[in-house]
């Protein structure tokens, strides 16, 4: 039997499954979201593109999905990644499906070349916080005193 935090790329043909996975997250947080079925047209798009790398975790049904996408920086010369999503089923966590997605990210960023990887985090969310400080992401950098911050504005 396979392992739980077995982790591939999602296909073309997994849009329908990561735009499901999406709305449950968006469900279980209290989030408005549009339809699974909106998210799955939207990820059929997605997943053609160079600069999106989305990952499936589980051997058969999926446990679990990373959304990152990439963006050309002039502090370097490669990209930027940016973790959009990170979410594992709730039943299943505490189980390294959320470390096992979050390693793959962090491994296929980097052989594309990523220099940094960027996460938002919701202040509330501590277990999220710890979580990404357990695998090294901080939000105060070496050498400042002071938190980074996130600010948004809907367009």
């Amino acid at each position: 039997m396979r392992p739980m935090s077995e982790v591939r790329a999602a296909a073309l043909e997994d849009a329908d499954v990561v735009g499901g996975l999406l709305f449950d997250f968006n469900i279980e947080f209290e989030t408005p979201t549009p339809p699974a079925q909106e998210f799955a047209r939207r990820f059929a798009s997605l997943l053609l593109r160079d600069d999106v790398l989305v990952l499936l975790a589980g051997p058969e049904e999926a446990t679990g999905f990373a959304y990152l996408t990439l963006r050309p920086t002039p502090y370097g010369d490669g990209p930027l990644a940016q973790l959009e999503e990170l979410y594992v089923r709730p039943h299943l966590r505490g189980r390294g499906i959320g470390t096992a997605l979050l390693t793959r990210a962090a491994v296929e960023v980097e052989g594309r070349g990523a220099i940094e990887m960027h996460i938002n985090v919701d202040e509330i969310d501590v277990d999220a916080r710890r979580f990404y400080e357990r695998h090294g992401f901080v939000n105060i950098e070496p050498g400042t005193d002071y938190r980074m911050l996130c600010y948004l504005r809907e367009l």
